[in-house]
């Protein structure tokens, strides 16, 4: 029996959600309000420029990456970082320091102290937290201040826009507090560690190799969507879900509007994959706690700010991923990405490109600045940092007002309430970044164990209705 099932949100989770479903038989449609798929995953080309609004690049942690790209006909297009992309740099006292690459350059680094280093022999003796910590808390206790400063602070703000006296490490960073958990510290944890991702054929983000696509990140989600084809419906914006009966056969009625007029389809199950306050306006006539819960989820404003220049323009020789900012520097960037050095193609012959980030949980204040204004503040960060002469000769500032999530002390409750949404209302399932983590590869892995759920749930109402 054809069972339907409709996705709500045409972002990454989404689309790959769809894309698995729609392999094993059912019947699929993707809703998305966006007039093309993709969420932030765009790509915008201009006169030589290559510059992407959402992810630059992600990280090959999981097999289903190949397997998806082997499916959809793209893995020609893939193209891995260049071999400067594993180094990278963090500020420190106005320089930029290489994180070390082994025992060798991290004895010599001049990121910590002598005194932080011998550190580090404490913490396989360290005990267990007696209480959900933040990872500022976490860091200090195990591993000292000057690597909570210059290590972990300046990671944090690079992936979440974040603030690590915030973000929970037993949500935010499950796989690092459960180094603690399981193996009673971070050294033996990751000794242990590697043989479980082994077992599970995953790999360790540190470890993992850095893509994009010749034409960009936005080549994956337009290949899902070509490969989707009428079972995308994009200019679409849901409006209501109502279930219209309960229990083990689930019908869900979903009102919406398209091009000014209002329609309603009927799905044996749901998968809501927008951003949380576009769930929560759904679901809050039938669910107000769980649309409550929803909207309180924090998500910071970001601004990128995407400089080109010439390659004379610029003393610093770009080596490198890039820079990541520690917040007791007190600049007004978080970092850089040297977009132009892990890629081919992303400049014009004879120029770079920079793609700099602003705001997050650190400066929410700066994203309301005019785009002279933000242009202005990362040439003079970068002009003290890296050495820049003149003007760039491209500038483009996308903003989010609300970017990433964040997985906040606290957190577990709104994973609880999920669980329990899912409980209450057979059927619905939620697949976004604010559950199961916000990377690409994270996105993929829960995308596919939604897949695997609902498959499960339309293959047993199947067998019932035959019996």
């Amino acid at each position: 029996m054809a069972k339907t099932v409709i996705v709500i949100g045409g972002g990454i989770s989404g689309l790959c959600c769809a894309w698995w479903m729609k392999k094993r038989g059912l019947n699929v449609t993707v809703l998305e309000k966006a007039s093309s798929a993709g969420g932030t995953m765009k790509t915008q080309r201009e006169e030589g420029w290559l510059i992407e609004t959402g992810p630059n690049s992600a990280l090959e942690t999981t097999p289903l990456f190949g397997e998806l790209f082997n499916e959809l006909g793209i893995t020609d297009k893939r193209r891995y970082a260049n071999e400067a992309a594993t180094r990278r740099y963090i500020v420190k006292n106005g320089t930029l320091h290489p994180l070390p690459a082994g025992p060798g350059s991290f004895i010599t680094s001049k990121l910590w102290s002598g005194s932080a280093k011998l550190r580090l022999l404490k913490e396989p003796f360290i005990g267990r937290a007696v209480k959900e910590e933040s990872i500022a808390e976490f860091v200090r206790r195990r591993l000292g201040d000057e690597f909570l400063d210059y290590a972990i602070d300046p990671f944090v703000a690079g992936v979440y826009a974040g603030d690590p006296a915030q973000l929970s490490v037993q949500s935010a960073f499950p796989k690092l507090y459960a180094l603690e958990k399981n193996h009673g510290g971070l050294i033996r944890g990751a000794i242990a560690s590697r043989k479980e991702r082994k077992q599970r054929k995953e790999v360790a983000k540190d470890r993992a190799r850095l893509f994009s696509f010749a034409d960009g990140m936005e080549t994956l989600p337009a290949a899902i969507a070509t490969g989707l084809g009428d079972a995308l419906r994009t200019n679409t914006a849901v409006e209501h879900i109502v279930p219209m009966r309960a229990g083990k056969y689930p019908v869900y009625t979903i009102s919406m509007r398209s091009e000014g007029e209002k329609s309603t389809m009927q799905a044996d199950a749901i998968v809501l994959a927008a951003p949380a306050r576009a769930t929560a306006s759904m679901i809050r006539s039938i669910d107000p706690e769980m649309a409550k819960t929803l909207e309180s989820i924090n998500y910071p404003p970001l601004a990128e700010v995407f400089l080109g220049f010439k390659s004379e323009q610029v003393a610093r020789k770009l080596d490198g991923f890039g820079f990541l900012v520690p917040k007791v520097e007190q600049r007004k960037i978080l970092g850089s990405i040297w977009a132009s050095t892990l890629f081919a193609n992303r400049a014009p012959d004879g120029c770079v490109a920079f793609t700099s980030f602003v705001g997050g949980s650190r400066n929410p204040e700066l994203v309301a600045l005019d785009d002279a204004q933000l242009s202005a503040l990362v040439v003079d960060e970068l002009n003290s940092l890296v050495g820049i002469q003149g003007s760039p000769v491209l500038t483009k500032v996308n903003r989010w007002e609300h970017a990433i999530p964040q997985y906040n002390i606290g957190y577990h409750t709104v994973l609880s309430a999920i669980d329990r949404f899912e409980q209450n209302f057979h059927g619905a399932y939620i697949c976004c970044n604010y559950r199961g983590g916000i990377a690409v590869g994270d996105c993929l892995m829960s995308a596919k164990k939604v897949a695997d759920r609902v498959v499960s749930q339309v293959h047993n109402l199947s067998t019932d209705a035959f019996l």
